[in-house]
This record gives C-alpha cells, sequence and structure tokens, in this order.
C-alpha cells in the first residue's frame, strides 16, 4: 500500500470515501474472476462526475493508476486491482436523474443497478430490455463499459443500441456530454460509441441517458431436450420462422445437472438429453399456443427434439428460466475457467463440431459446462476446477488448450470475447479476434484520450 497516495486522497476526501482496510481491498479489488489476487492501495467512492475528474487530476499528479469498479459481475478480469491501482467504486453514484415518456429515456448515474432501472421503467408502464442473470448487482456504468448483452438481445440488441447519451470523465479530467440523448445528431464522430465496451480504458461514465421501450406482450418459455448439437440450429430456424422469439438459450445436460444439485428444481421433463434449449415466445396472437405446439411437433418429427414443456403460468416461466440463469451461480464454487465466443449465426453448427471435439480432446478429465445465447451466435464454456487441483496448475492447463479453440473461433472468423469484454483474462488473445492494424488504431485512440495510462491500464492490451 502507498502511505503517499493514501494520505493524499485522504487530504480532499472524507474518511468515509477511502478505504484500505484488508477485507475492502479484497472485495473491490476483483470482479467474478478468480484467478487473480487483489492488491489495490486504496478504495473511494465519488459521488459526482465532478469528484471522479478531481481523482483524475490527483491520479496524474501521483502517476498513480485508477481501476473502475461497478458490481464487479464482470467475468474477464477488467475489474481487477493487482498492482497498487485505486479502486474507483461507483456504487454511492446511484441515483435516477430523470425520466422522460416523451422522449422515453431515463438518465442515470453509473451505479445505478440494472434491476433497480428496469423496475423503476417497468413501474411508469415501459420496459427496458437488456437483461441477465446479474440484473441483481450489477451497475448500468459498467453494463455500457462492456456493451453488455445477456438473454433477449436476439430480439432487441446489446447495451449500445439503447444508448442515447453519456457523460464521461476522461483520463485527462475532462467531462464530456455526449450525444445529449439526441435521435438524429450529424455533427462529425459519435465519440459515444467509442465509450460503449471500451472497458473504462478511455473514461469513466459518470452518467447516462438509456432508451425504453413498450412491454413485450405476454411470454410464453418452450423448453425442448434436444439430441445433438447440429439439431440446434434446425429448431431455432423453426422456431424463427414460425413465431415471434425474444430469447432462444441453450445449455448441456452438466449444466442442468449442476443447476439442479445447486438449487433443488426439479428436472424439467420426463425424457433426458445431451442438450436443451429454453425458448422464449412473445404472445402476439390468440393462436400463439398452439402455433407453438405444431412447431414442436415438426421439430420432433425431424428428429430435432426429443421431449420439451411449455410454461402453464408465470411461476413455471420463471424455473424455466434458472435452470439456464442459475448456471453461473451454480458452477462458481468450482472456481470455473470461463470462455465466451461468438460467431455468426449461420456458422454456429460447424462451429458447435469443431469446438466440441477441441473440447474432448484437451479437456478429457475435466468437467465442461456449456451454455449460453446460442440465437445470436454465442457460446459461453465453463471449465470447473476439480477440487484437488492447485488454481495455478488448472489454469495453465487450461490455458494450453485456449490456442486450439481460438484457431477455431479465428477459422469462422468469430470472437474470442462475445459480450464479457477483454479485460487480463483474454488480453493474450486479442490478436485472434483483432488484426495488427486494428489494435494499433485502439492504442492511438487510448492514448489520445488518456495520454497518462492511468484509466484501467494493461487492460485490453498492454
Amino acid at each position: 500500500m502507498d502511505q503517499n497516495i493514501v494520505s493524499g486522497l485522504r487530504s480532499f476526501l472524507p474518511a468515509s470515501d477511502v478505504l484500505t482496510d484488508p477485507q475492502s481491498l479484497a472485495a473491490y479489488g476483483r470482479d467474478w474472476v478468480k484467478h487473480y489476487d487483489p492488491k489495490p492501495s486504496a478504495v473511494v467512492f465519488p459521488t459526482s462526475s465532478e469528484m471522479v475528474a478531481e481523482l483524475v487530476g490527483f491520479a496524474r499528479k501521483m502517476k498513480a493508476a485508477l481501476v473502475p469498479s461497478g458490481g464487479r459481475t464482470g467475468l474477464s478480469g477488467a475489474a481487477v486491482a493487482e498492482k497498487g491501482e485505486i479502486v474507483v467504486s461507483f456504487e454511492r453514484m446511484n441515483k435516477i436523474l430523470d425520466f422522460n415518456p416523451v422522449d422515453r429515456t431515463v438518465t442515470c448515474q453509473a451505479g445505478v443497478i440494472t434491476e433497480t432501472l428496469q423496475t423503476h421503467v417497468r413501474d411508469r408502464g415501459f420496459f427496458y430490455p437488456v437483461d441477465f442473470a446479474a440484473r441483481g448487482s450489477s451497475h448500468i456504468g459498467g453494463n455500457i463499459a462492456t456493451n453488455a448483452g445477456g438473454i433477449k438481445v436476439i430480439r432487441y440488441g446489446l447495451t449500445r443500441e439503447w444508448v442515447a447519451g453519456l457523460k464521461v470523465v476522461t483520463g485527462v479530467g475532462d467531462i464530456l456530454e455526449l450525444n445529449k440523448g439526441l435521435v438524429k445528431n450529424a455533427t462529425g464522430f459519435d465519440l459515444r460509441h467509442l465509450f460503449i465496451g471500451s472497458e473504462g480504458s478511455l473514461g469513466f461514465v459518470t452518467e447516462a441517458t438509456l432508451r425504453f421501450t413498450v412491454p413485450p406482450k405476454p411470454l410464453t418459455v418452450v423448453l425442448l431436450g434436444v439430441p445433438t448439437l447440429d439439431a440446434i440450429m434446425g429448431v431455432f430456424r423453426e422456431f424463427r420462422d414460425q413465431l415471434p422469439l425474444t430469447a432462444f438459450e441453450f445449455f448441456s445436460d452438466v449444466a442442468l445437472r449442476r443447476v439442479v444439485e445447486h438449487t433443488g428444481l426439479s428436472k424439467p421433463l420426463s425424457l433426458d438429453a445431451p442438450n436443451y434449449l429454453l425458448v422464449e415466445i412473445e404472445n402476439t396472437r390468440g393462436d400463439t399456443e398452439s402455433r407453438i405446439l405444431e412447431t414442436f411437433e415438426t421439430c420432433v418429427e425431424k428428429g430435432w427434439a426429443i421431449d420439451g414443456a411449455i410454461s402453464q403460468s408465470e411461476a413455471q416461466a420463471r424455473d424455466f428460466w434458472r435452470l439456464r440463469e442459475d448456471v453461473s451461480e451454480a458452477t462458481a464454487p468450482y472456481s470455473p475457467y470461463k470462455n465466451d465466443i461468438s460467431v455468426t449465426i449461420a456458422n454456429v453448427p460447424g462451429f458447435l463440431r469443431d469446438v466440441d471435439a477441441v473440447l474432448k480432446s484437451n479437456y478429457p478429465d475435466f468437467e465442461v459446462v456449456w451454455f449460453g445465447h446460442i440465437g445470436d451466435g454465442n457460446m459461453h464454456i465453463n471449465i470447473l476446477k476439480p477440487e484437488d487441483l492447485p488454481k495455478d496448475e488448472f489454469v495453465r492447463k487450461c490455458s494450453l488448450a485456449n490456442k486450439l479453440l481460438f484457431d477455431v473461433v479465428g477459422k469462422y472468423g468469430g470472437s474470442i470475447s462475445a459480450e464479457h469484454g477483454v479485460g487480463l483474462v483474454k488480453k493474450p488473445y486479442l490478436a485472434y479476434s483483432r488484426s495488427p492494424e486494428e489494435i494499433a488504431l485502439m492504442r492511438g485512440i487510448k492514448k489520445v484520450f488518456d495520454p497518462d495510462n492511468i484509466l484501467n491500464p494493461g487492460k485490453i492490451f498492454d
């Protein structure tokens, strides 16, 4: 711990806004990735954009690094502070500042929890559609910094589509107001989009103006048991062609078993299957249920589905969703090594076959959990750490196979990180998804907004 930094922070921040106790440093110095040991110098809690700008000025003067911290639900190590950095927590910047039903926008501070924003909008008759399992603890600022996707991308897109304006603090301490909620604004570069997905490396988001929409019609959830990976896209095409989908999710039988063990939920189908699909459908017509049954029967006739169930109540729909959304929580005790990869939807079948072959040949002794947003080409692969295997050895073994896995990603023109960002975990593999020219341009952009390299340094690239 650098005492000069700590004493300097306490010279302009209240004592309660600067924490240095070991428990706080350990808690705020990391995200959900457990493979790094947090070692920040201090944790600070700004309450305004001006205070964040003052922190940046202090950090420049002291040549200290700043790491942004939201709900710390990230899975790439982007919120890890392992080299004496100052952690800037946004949890006290948690106010909803404006609700505009005419423009259908809501303005809030970066520390507002995603579910809090969703509820605020829903209580006023509208709908904020960016949604994922960590909604109850993730922050809006973190969602923007990672361009969060989640379970409804197939219908509503990623966070980027819903950001109408941003207030950010750059690495020189400038406070920028970007786009100001405008729908049309053809006045040069839209810098707003540079900050979305930049993982806090260009500037810290302090406020956001987000769009919302009308709620969907009542939703029905269908759970299907699927015999093969190849069958998945047949089911997808059939349901997408016949029905208005809002989600199309996948999880393996291993994932289901772990969730059932962890939650005590009942197995959902009478017949076991190696793969499961969760399909959410908007009831836009009176005959939706009969159309679902016809589509399911077609999938069974073509050998794409073994068994299925249609939700008959909101409670049953929630239980079906838990089978998919609780996978991360159910596997967390096993310190999983995570990969989050994607390809175009048309390439999913071949990609799945090749990835499956890589996993079986390289992880024969490890339990591998598959799940993901397969309707938008995104798969999550979690390799569970055996209890008796040391953490460093486990990470080393998993890392050895990454080249083979990412070679497959490169073959299909995919991404090594579909929605979790790069952070520390994916940094060594960035070249699989980005050309040298792109990386050089990203470095140049970083230098413009953060010339002293104090904002989340070492994340995305060195």
